[in-house]
């Protein structure tokens, strides 16, 4: 299949963007990469449909000096979560379910699943949920299930001791993790906080049990396919792996940035893999990502195909947590890939409800996620634009690359 690399650039200012202040955008990620910081940078900016700004910085592996591309392959770990709420939301639209019906009605193993009420991993008591978990739970992150890598819960290391690791989980299938889940206690009732997840990862399990179809057959007809995301997938094929760039991670201990998974035939995305992350487990380019993001932003078309109703995607878009709360009202939990503050989550993203109270400039609807690679993006509807950030450095906490790309983008806005 041909690369999906975008020929066409828009002249900014035909966009309402400034030329020179887009063009500030490379100048000052180049002095991560200068630094050696991050071994390369990619950023792009879209605006009413058409691509102002594309811009790559760097290496996709610093030890052979290979230069990052438009074409360059990237694992968007978490940013794998919309297209998965995604695919999900397209079986709500032809009638498999409705949001608020208990998961075990779907996934029977799931049926009567009980609260952690104390003790250590090696002994604890548990109690009944409040109530039963919905897929709007898992859609929102409200479920009650946690992830193995989060700090301080004796529940998160049982999950680690029965290798439940989101995208990181070993040799075994959705149904199996799912079967392993069913028998630990959740961290609270469902629908009481918000804690980041394996949830979606369920939801893919869920897609494959309401579609009769493996994950990743239903995301490359249903998704990929119809939206030309040619170089998205589970893992890098043999032809592509030229393309795939290197992992990297800082340790904050030493600061010394160490390879953690090279772009090679070593890496563990250089051949199919039997577990589907449908929370983290994607690899995809720029431009890739882009057309998924401006489907979103269309309401849900891209050059006339259309994948769900514009109805539908302005609903995924509402805050769906309990009361109009915040993440950070509801949050359990000190991990979240972005902060929570004047912020609700949809169906598969953040929603920005006050730009003031999230100390960053943007717009009320702003939806958006990251990665744990440090990969990001926005859509913001009410200007027409959408943001996107690329780069392979864990975790993502280590540099402030998201709200420093909000800054120039919207610095840039003139009209």
């Amino acid at each position: 299949m041909p690369m999906n690399v975008a020929a066409k650039i828009a002249r900014p200012e035909d966009v309402g963007l400034s030329s020179a202040r887009l063009a500030a955008i490379p100048d000052y990620f180049g002095s991560y990469v200068a630094k050696g910081k991050v071994a390369g940078i990619s950023t792009l900016v879209a605006r009413h449909g058409e691509i102002a700004h594309f811009e790559t910085i760097g290496q996709r592996d610093s030890e052979s000096g290979l230069p990052l591309e438009r074409d360059s392959i990237f694992r968007i770990y978490s940013m794998t979560k919309p297209i998965t709420s995604l695919a999900l939301m397209m079986l709500y639209e032809e009638g498999h379910f409705q949001l608020n019906h208990a998961v075990s009605r779907y996934i029977p193993e799931f049926k009567g699943l009980r609260v952690w009420a104390g003790g250590t991993h090696e002994k604890y008591e548990t109690k009944p949920a409040a109530r039963e978990m919905t897929i709007r739970d898992l859609l929102t992150h409200t479920s009650g299930l946690t992830y193995g890598f989060m700090p301080g819960h004796p529940v998160a290391k049982l999950y680690r001791q029965r290798g439940i690791d989101g995208a990181a989980t070993g040799d075994i299938t959705l149904k199996e993790m799912v079967a392993r889940l069913a028998e630990l206690p959740l961290l609270f009732s469902p629908g009481e906080q918000w804690n980041y997840s394996v949830s979606t990862d369920v939801c893919g399990y869920l897609v494959e049990v309401l579609s009769g179809r493996p994950l990743d057959e239903f995301l490359a007809s249903r998704i990929f396919a119809p939206l030309g995301m040619n170089d998205t997938g589970f893992h890098v094929p043999k032809e592509k792996l030229g393309r795939f760039t290197t992992n990297y991670e800082k340790d904050f201990r030493t600061r010394a940035v160490r390879a953690i998974d090279r772009g090679d035939e070593t890496s563990v995305y250089a051949r199919p893999r039997k577990f589907l992350s449908g929370g983290g487990g994607l690899v995809s380019t720029m431009t890739d990502y882009w057309r998924f993001c401006q489907m979103i932003l269309d309401g849900g078309v891209f050059e006339g195909t259309r994948l769900v109703s514009p109805k539908t995607i302005e609903f995924m878009s509402l805050n769906h947590l309990p009361g109009g709360k915040t993440m950070k009202e509801m949050s359990t939990a000190a991990f979240s890939e972005l902060a929570g503050d004047g912020a609700g989550f949809g169906l598969g993203f953040q929603v920005i409800l006050d730009p003031a109270e999230a100390q960053a400039v943007g717009s009320v609807g702003n939806l958006s996620w990251g990665g744990a690679a440090s990969t990001y993006f926005w859509i913001d509807p009410e200007e027409d634009l959408v943001a996107i950030l690329m780069t392979q450095l864990m975790p993502s906490s280590t540099y402030p690359l998201r709200p420093q790309l909000q800054q120039l983008v919207y610095a840039a806005i003139e009209e």
